[in-house]
């Protein structure tokens, strides 16, 4: 995995050995999301609609994406979302007028293998942020460590044509 990292965006990369299509449904349809991402998600895969997160399982008012929208869909290739930072970092990160953005890149390697790159980018340049920045690298490490091994078992929805 590399990670690059400035004061305002944060890039992760992984490649992962499962087909193009399979990479790509796991972040765009709501039930594979939540195989390996978050327990619950809301994912409607067009421009505008809802890509929300909720990572404590019936609890719809801390440590959840709600409102976050997809801004740019291109299929196989592109998917661009706003983020909400996690609840200890809701004063800096969470202002609907001024959320993050994470763009996901998409790249087939050959028929068996796909190169995902995560750039989170948004993040202010000063001390205050400099935590949410860290705490971010840290879990988009985790959270690409989460998908490439979840796609590469080759088990349940994620190995399969929906």
């Amino acid at each position: 995995m590399t990670t690059t990292t400035n004061d305002k965006a944060i890039i992760k990369e992984v490649t992962i050995n499962a087909p193009l299509n399979l990479v790509w449904f796991a972040w765009t349809i709501s039930e594979r999301v939540s195989e390996w991402f978050a327990p619950e998600t809301i994912v409607e895969a067009k421009e505008g609609g809802a890509y929300e997160l909720y990572f404590i399982p019936g609890n719809n008012k801390g440590m959840n994406t709600k409102g976050c929208k997809i801004t740019k869909l291109i299929n196989e290739k592109e998917l661009h979302f706003t983020w909400k930072g996690p609840d200890q970092f809701e004063t800096l990160m969470n202002n609907e007028n001024e959320l993050t953005n994470v763009n996901v890149s998409f790249k087939t390697i050959n028929e068996d293998s796909t190169k995902v790159i995560v750039e989170h980018i948004g993040f202010k340049d000063n001390e205050e942020w400099a935590e949410a920045i860290k705490w971010h690298q840290m879990a988009w490490s985790g959270v690409l460590d989460s998908l490439k091994s979840a796609l590469e078992k080759g088990e349940g929805n994620l190995c399969c044509q929906p």
